[in-house]
C-alpha cells in the first residue's frame, strides 16, 4: 500500500497528514456574514491541521530546522513558551519523533489548553503572564523558557524569535493559497500574535504577486482573545514588520466574540474567537469591489475555549441544577453574581485615583511626593521573584502570606501604598484587600514588573 497517499487518504504516520501544498486546509467561502456584494471572502479552516490548529505548520518547521542544523536530536528535551497552540503542536510532534515538552504559560490561558497539554504529557508550568507571552517580562513565561534552555538537555526553539516560524508559512501557506485561489488571491488577512503566518505567507504571495495586499488584525488593550497580541504587545516580537504590511486594524472583544457566534449559528463554521476577529477587520479593511478575492487565516475551532464562551455569553451557561452534570462532575457554569461583582471592582481599579503608571511611580519614589510622602511599595509576587528583581526600596510581602502578615502593614490607614505584581492582575487583587482593611491611599502598578521593566526603570536585587 502506497505511503502517504493524500488522494486515498492513507498514511504511515499522522505526520504524513502535516499541511502542503499537495494538502492543504480548505479553503471556504463565507457566504451569510460577509455584507459584501462583489468581493469573495474565503476562510482557511487551519484546525484541518493534525493537531487543531495552524500552529502546527509552525511546530513541524521548529523541530525540522532544529533537527537538521544539529540543534535537536536524540535525548533532547524541548522548553517553549506558549499561548497554547504551539504547544499542543510540539508535543504531538515530540511524541511521534521521541521529545519531550516542557512549557512555561499564562494562567489566564483557558482551562481547556492547559487541561489537554497535561493529558497529551506536557509538562505545564503556570505563571502570573499576559495572555500571550510578553518578551519583556522577567519572571514571565518566555524568561521561564529561556532559563530552563540553560538546562542541561533543553532546547528552547523561540518561536516569538525564530525565523523558522515565518518559513513554515512560507514553505505550506503561501502556496496553498496561491493554488487554492489559482493566483488570483488579492487579499490576504491575519491575526497578529507572533506574526509568522503574515510575515510568511505575506512574503510568498507577494513573491509571486506584489500587488496582493496584505493585511494584519489585532485586539484591543486589555483583550481576552487568546493567541494574539495588541498593539503594545506587537512591539515585544522580533517577527512584526508592519513595514511588509499593506494595512493594520483593531477589533474588540465585543466585536470577535459576537461574530464569532454568527460564524458558528449562520455559516455552520466551527471557529474560534480569533477567526472571528480577524475576519471583523477584514470586513473593515477590505473593499467591496469586482474581482477581489479575500483569504482569511482561520486559526482553530471553537472548543478550546467554553470558559471564553462563558465569560462573553453567560446566558449559554446557566448554573445547573445541583452544580453537577448528569455524570456526577461539576458542569461549567457562569460566573455567579457575586464572582462579576468582583471582577467589575477589579476592572474599575483601573481608575487614576487606584492605579499608577511606572513613570508616575518613579518621579513619586524620587521627589517624595509630597504632601503625602514617598509610597511605601509592596511587592506581592513569590519571595524567590522578588530576589530576582524589584522595584528598589520595596518590602516583600506575597499575595498568598499577606492575610496573616497584615501586623507588618502600616499603622497609618492613611499612607501612601503601591501594590506591585508581575503583570498588575494580583496587585489590584491585594490593592482591593488592603482597601477592604481600611486603607485609603493604596494603589496597584499598572502592568506591574513586566510594564516597570519595559518602561527601563531602575530594579534592584536581593532581600529587603
Amino acid at each position: 500500500m502506497a505511503s502517504n497517499h493524500h488522494v486515498t487518504r492513507v498514511y504511515d504516520s499522522v505526520l504524513g497528514l502535516l499541511s502542503s501544498e499537495e494538502n492543504p486546509t480548505p479553503l471556504v467561502r463565507l457566504n451569510r456574514v460577509v455584507p459584501f456584494r462583489h468581493a469573495k471572502v474565503y476562510a482557511k479552516l487551519e484546525w484541518y491541521n493534525p493537531f487543531g490548529a495552524v500552529k502546527d505548520r509552525v511546530a513541524a518547521n521548529l523541530v525540522r530546522d532544529a533537527e537538521e542544523s544539529g540543534r535537536l536530536g536524540p535525548g533532547h528535551k524541548l522548553v517553549e513558551a506558549t499561548s497554547g497552540n504551539t504547544g499542543l503542536g510540539l508535543v504531538m510532534i515530540g511524541n511521534a519523533k521521541g521529545y519531550t515538552l516542557r512549557t512555561p504559560l499564562s494562567a489566564a490561558i483557558p482551562l481547556e489548553k492547559r487541561t489537554v497539554l497535561r493529558f497529551l504529557g506536557t509538562e505545564v508550568d503556570e505563571l502570573d503572564d499576559t495572555l500571550c507571552p510578553a518578551p519583556g517580562a522577567p519572571e514571565g513565561a518566555i524568561a521561564k523558557a529561556r532559563a530552563t534552555a540553560s538546562l542541561p538537555g533543553y532546547v528552547m526553539l523561540d518561536q516569538y524569535a525564530n525565523e523558522a516560524n515565518p518559513d513554515a508559512h512560507f514553505r505550506t501557506t503561501g502556496p496553498e493559497i496561491w493554488r487554492q485561489t489559482e493566483g488570483q488571491i488579492t487579499h490576504f488577512v491575519a491575526g497578529l500574535g507572533t506574526c509568522g503566518t503574515i510575515t510568511g505567507t505575506g512574503r510568498y504571495l507577494k513573491s509571486r504577486n506584489p500587488g496582493v495586499k496584505v493585511l494584519g488584525v489585532y485586539p484591543e488593550e486589555g483583550h481576552d482573545v487568546p493567541g494574539v497580541r495588541s498593539k503594545r504587545q506587537l512591539g515585544q516580537t522580533k517577527l512584526y514588520f508592519p513595514q511588509e504590511y499593506d494595512g493594520e486594524i483593531e477589533i474588540s472583544n465585543r466585536e470577535a466574540y459576537d461574530l464569532c457566534l454568527r460564524l458558528n449559528r449562520e455559516e455552520s463554521i466551527i471557529a474560534g474567537p480569533s477567526c472571528a476577529m480577524a475576519l471583523a477587520g477584514a470586513l473593515k479593511l477590505v473593499p467591496d469591489e469586482p474581482g477581489v478575492i479575500v483569504a482569511v487565516i482561520f486559526p482553530d475551532n471553537i472548543f478550546k475555549y467554553a470558559s471564553s464562551v462563558c465569560r462573553h455569553f453567560p446566558d449559554l451557561c446557566p448554573p445547573p441544577p445541583g452544580a453537577a452534570s448528569d455524570r456526577g462532575t461539576p458542569a461549567l457554569a457562569a460566573p455567579s453574581r457575586h464572582e462579576q461583582l468582583f471582577d467589575e471592582m477589579i476592572e474599575n481599579l483601573k481608575n487614576p485615583y487606584d492605579s499608577i503608571a511606572p513613570i508616575d511611580l518613579a518621579k513619586e519614589l524620587e521627589d517624595g511626593a509630597p504632601p503625602s510622602g514617598r509610597p511605601l511599595v509592596i511587592d506581592v509576587r513569590p519571595l524567590d521573584q522578588y530576589e530576582d528583581m524589584h522595584v528598589p526600596g520595596a518590602i516583600n510581602l506575597p499575595q498568598s502570606e499577606l492575610s496573616k502578615r497584615k501586623a507588618e502593614l502600616p499603622s497609618d490607614r492613611a499612607a501612601p501604598i503601591v501594590m506591585v505584581c508581575g503583570i498588575g492582575k494580583f496587585s489590584k487583587h491585594t490593592t482591593l484587600f488592603l482597601k477592604s482593611l481600611g486603607y485609603r491611599n493604596v494603589r496597584s502598578l499598572k502592568g506591574g514588573m513586566g510594564e516597570w521593566v519595559r518602561k527601563q526603570q531602575a530594579t534592584e536585587a536581593g532581600r529587603k
